[in-house]
């Protein structure tokens, strides 16, 4: 089941408010001794997480089937770079990060239990039926869920820092509808200024698919940040125009020229490693003088990069890309993880 965005947490009776973890989404199923473990699309992720199907074993129902999120977390918060780290082919490799990163799996939603498909119950009974199966610990979790939505803006607000996406919304008489947006996701949304150091192309070849984005540190180094992405087709037509006069010498004097130049002479493309998640995609990318900046919405700031591709609200005439630095940048201070969880020790 997915969800559909909104600006601010909705208020009226019968909604169920939960945090929104930011991980990777898990489908739980388990047949006695078998117990293997899905992505959102399918991807198996059972050999990336080896030490999750153990405490499964001693934590949810012999037969069933569960939503919920696998998360890494450390007295800094949720980790999503430790997460992206487990994607590795060598299973050695997986299971020493197994050993010294272990992660967690938290549940939020209870699709089938023994011969019973929940999924045409509304949310309540399902959550109650969740609550009663699944026993906690170190690394197993209950998603915390409220009624109340002072209690919910107050995760919103104070849990972020700590690496949280913002509030999950759901009505109480809520069927599971897979691959419906019958869910409601409020998050955090800032902007930000930033110079376009390139773009990539979309996959039609006709138009730019996104842009990418550059700030600059305290001493002048100009480090990409993330990328711009989501534009009409109308609008990925007209943003070749745009940028043409930029791509003309754009290597020339371009701050990314070793990264460009290594990674051309190494795989024969511009920038941009292929991830277990990318699924063959293109990654490469073209140049630009870094002359243009953009006013782009984002998220939230994980490791010095936007943690979720931004959103171009307008290009900025009236600034210069030396203004655009990581000091615009709204820092938030984690929380106590433990108002949620024990943090493992």
């Amino acid at each position: 089941m997915l969800a559909k965005a909104a600006a601010e947490l909705p208020r009226a009776d019968g909604l169920c408010y939960e945090p929104k973890w930011d991980g990777f989404r898990c489908i739980v199923f388990r047949d006695g001794d078998d117990i293997e473990l899905g992505s959102r699309n399918d991807r198996p992720l059972t050999r990336y997480f080896p030490e999750l199907v153990d405490v499964l074993r001693h934590a949810v129902p012999q037969r069933c089937v569960i939503d919920g999120e696998i998360v890494i977390v450390t007295d800094r918060g949720l980790d999503f770079d430790l997460l992206q780290l487990r994607l590795h082919p060598a299973a050695s490799r997986v299971t020493k990060l197994a050993g010294e990163t272990p992660s967690s799996f938290v549940a939020f939603d209870m699709l089938a239990l023994g011969d019973d498909d929940l999924t045409t119950q509304p949310f309540d009974t399902r959550r109650r039926h969740l609550a009663a199966a699944v026993t906690t610990g170190p690394h197993i979790h209950l998603t915390p869920m409220t009624s109340d939505v002072a209690v919910a803006q107050d995760w919103f607000t104070r849990f972020e820092g700590a690496g949280f996406d913002g509030v999950m919304v759901k009505s109480a008489s809520l069927p599971y509808e897979q691959n419906k947006r019958t869910m409601i996701k409020v998050k955090h949304e800032r902007s930000a200024d930033c110079v376009v150091a390139g773009f990539r192309w979309h996959k039609d070849g006709e138009g730019v698919g996104s842009l990418l984005l550059g700030l600059f540190d305290d001493a002048g180094t100009l480090h990409h940040v993330g990328v711009a992405s989501s534009f009409t087709a109308v609008r990925r037509r007209s943003l070749v125009d745009e940028l043409a006069p930029l791509r003309e010498g754009a290597l020339e004097n371009h701050p990314w020229r070793e990264w460009a130049d290594a990674q051309a002479a190494a795989t024969g493309r511009m920038p941009g490693g292929q991830s277990r998640w990318s699924a063959g995609k293109d990654l490469s990318w073209e140049p630009l003088r870094t002359e243009l900046v953009a006013e782009v919405r984002y998220e939230h700031v994980q490791s010095g990069r936007f943690r979720h591709g931004g959103r171009l609200v307008r290009f900025r005439s009236d600034r210069t890309p030396e203004s655009c630095t990581y000091a615009q940048l709204d820092e938030v201070a984690p929380a106590e993880l433990a108002e949620i969880f024990a943090v493992p020790s």
